[in-house]
């Protein structure tokens, strides 16, 4: 995958792009990114890439100019048709479905607002998608840029150590993960269940199951899409509602 991401401050990325998952990522050439401080393409003699917004009101707007050309010098470059998302409040709320989706693409341009926002001909002009990492307001896009590509890499091939591990994450099946437990089995009178000590794989499984069934029914019981569940799935879905209301 080729990301390319367009922001004002692109010193902020260094330490969590040259880290962790990412840093290893990038070592594998599972990825490659490009930092791009679109005040490089501006035509103002000033430097500027905002302006006063038509009307009046208070703050100032991103112009489209040095977007939209750092954004087509990009595709040129590349000789592609990237994804070109906008990092916004106003977009659609981020989600796993839509990690696995952007993991799929070989091109991904994520562009990091400021200020009051963008010239709207950005968004009917130029973006594909509008990304917003949750209902409130940060400085700058640059955050959700780092919380996007972070949940794409690691569902790349081969960045994991185990595959399996994107696929068991919280909400990558519409629940909440299973507790984990790990050595010593008996931490201050506090024990591991006895079921994860038994080393039956089945009755593992089962636990599993219905520990994140009840985890994501206590928790985020909004993520729950009966019509979906199979029919273990609903019989152990009804015996969590059952004892809760014990």
């Amino acid at each position: 995958m080729k990301l390319d991401i367009l922001t004002l401050f692109p010193e902020m990325f260094k330490g969590v792009f040259e880290s962790s998952i990412l840093k290893k990522a990038k070592e594998k050439k599972a990825y490659d990114y490009q930092l791009v401080d679109f005040r490089e393409y501006t035509e103002n003699k000033h430097k500027k890439v905002d302006d006063y917004t038509y009307g009046g009101g208070a703050g100032m707007v991103l112009s489209p100019q040095p977007i939209f050309d750092a954004v087509e010098d990009l595709k040129k470059r590349a000789n592609s048709n990237p994804r070109v998302i906008l990092m916004c409040p106003q977009g659609e709320p981020y989600s796993q479905k839509k990690a696995e989706e952007l993991a799929q693409e070989d091109h991904v341009i994520l562009v990091c607002g400021h200020y009051e926002g963008f010239d709207e001909r950005i968004r009917t002009e130029l973006a594909t998608d509008e990304i917003s990492i949750g209902d409130y307001v940060l400085t700058g896009g640059e955050l959700g840029a780092m919380v996007v590509t972070d949940s794409v890499v690691r569902l790349l091939p081969e960045v994991l150590g185990n595959e399996q591990s994107a696929q068991e994450d919280s909400f990558s099946n519409d629940l909440l993960e299973h507790p984990h437990y790990t050595r010593p089995s008996d931490f201050r009178g506090h024990q591991v269940p006895d079921v994860l000590l038994s080393g039956n794989h089945k009755k593992i499984d089962e636990w599993r199951e219905y520990e994140s069934l009840k985890r994501t029914y206590e928790r985020r019981p909004d993520l729950i899409n009966e019509d979906q569940l199979t029919a273990q799935q609903q019989k152990l879905l009804n015996e969590i509602k059952a004892n809760k209301s014990l």
